[in-house]
């Protein structure tokens, strides 16, 4: 059978434009249906739809290292994009610690959009991310205490039970709270509660869904403003987005910084919200702290700010303690 030349002229058109499509390897440690995973999607879905098909994303079936080793998986060019968690790699970052202190917000999104807003109008931020591209900040939900033993209703309750959580600031934060911890990454949390190894977590509601705890957990305790949080970063390979056009920097740009934090953030809160339900439907006995479990915290908490402030100022940020302000104040006006 002969194909005809306009048959030809659209095979060849065609052919064409495959070979000019620019693809993105993207990494996830955590399952496709996760809420991070799938806001990553979202971007990268985004990305082809701003771009009418000329970037896209390959959404590789399995992380291609576990969590910890995501930032320089992305640096050393295994993927081309992911995120990680700032904690999971001690005393390799400082300046995002700003976004893990207790009691800064109640949802996701307004914490993510102010910790990005600050972050960038602060080099100090990106210097600490050589070798990748910050596409955005984020941070996960107020933080929370889960246990399968006791209720937690004050600073001294928090003591004799043995609990994981997953470094960074809420490690010093569970330290000065006299907190037996474990630094584990989350994915571990069902072995280590469903054996006995650990009594809890400290965790986000979402995550007791995402990690299948909630058939395992009895207890939670709330704080107004979340008794920690996470500080994430979303990445791209350097090498990778100096080698984009203009066009295409154009495109990537476009939906990095806010757009981001808000779609990471997003998700978050709605699992959040869909979390607390399963929680109330599985009878886990939930505890708001009080004004005293409260105020015992912030009294314990308050010299990790001040030791931030001055190891971030010693790092090289002139006025941590006016960024840290800043952040509070942006956070304040986010939420309204």
């Amino acid at each position: 059978m002969k194909i005809k030349p306009i048959a030809v002229a659209l095979l060849t058109a065609c052919s064409g434009f495959a070979s000019a499509q620019t693809v993105l390897t993207v990494s996830s440690w955590l399952p496709p249906t996760h809420s991070l995973s799938m806001a990553q999607k979202e971007w990268c879905d985004l990305l082809e739809k701003n771009t009418v098909g000329k970037m896209k994303c390959n959404i590789l079936p399995r992380g291609v290292t576990a969590a910890p080793g995501t930032m320089d998986a992305v640096k050393n060019g295994l993927a081309d994009v992911s995120y990680t968690v700032h904690g999971y790699t001690p005393g390799r970052f400082l300046y995002t610690q700003m976004s893990e202190f207790p009691f800064l917000g109640n949802t996701s999104e307004p914490i993510s959009v102010a910790f990005n807003k600050v972050a960038f109008k602060n080099p100090q931020f990106l210097s600490e991310h050589q070798g990748v591209k910050v596409i955005s900040f984020f941070t996960h939900g107020p933080g929370m205490v889960f246990n399968t033993k006791r209720p937690v209703t004050n600073v001294d309750e928090l003591g004799g039970l043995k609990w994981r959580v997953g470094g960074g600031m809420v490690n010093e934060i569970s330290k000065v709270l006299n907190m037996n911890v474990t630094l584990k990454p989350a994915p571990d949390s069902y072995e280590l509660l469903s054996g006995g190894v650990m009594d809890g977590t400290l965790f986000p509601a979402e995550s007791t869904e995402s990690f299948k705890i909630d058939k395992l957990i009895k207890h939670a305790t709330m704080f107004p403003g979340g008794l920690y949080n996470t500080s994430f970063v979303f990445m791209m390979n350097q090498g990778k987005y100096d080698k984009l056009s203009a066009d295409e920097k154009k495109a990537v740009d476009a939906i990095s910084g806010e757009v981001a934090a808000r779609m990471f953030g997003r998700g978050w809160d709605k699992v959040d919200r869909r979390a607390m339900g399963l929680m109330q439907a599985n009878n886990v006995q939930i505890v708001k702290a009080d004004a005293k479990f409260v105020a015992d915290v912030k009294t314990k908490t308050a010299p990790l700010e001040q030791k931030w402030v001055k190891d971030a100022e010693a790092k090289g940020m002139k006025d941590a303690a006016k960024v840290l302000a800043e952040f509070r104040a942006e956070i304040a006006r986010q939420e309204k």
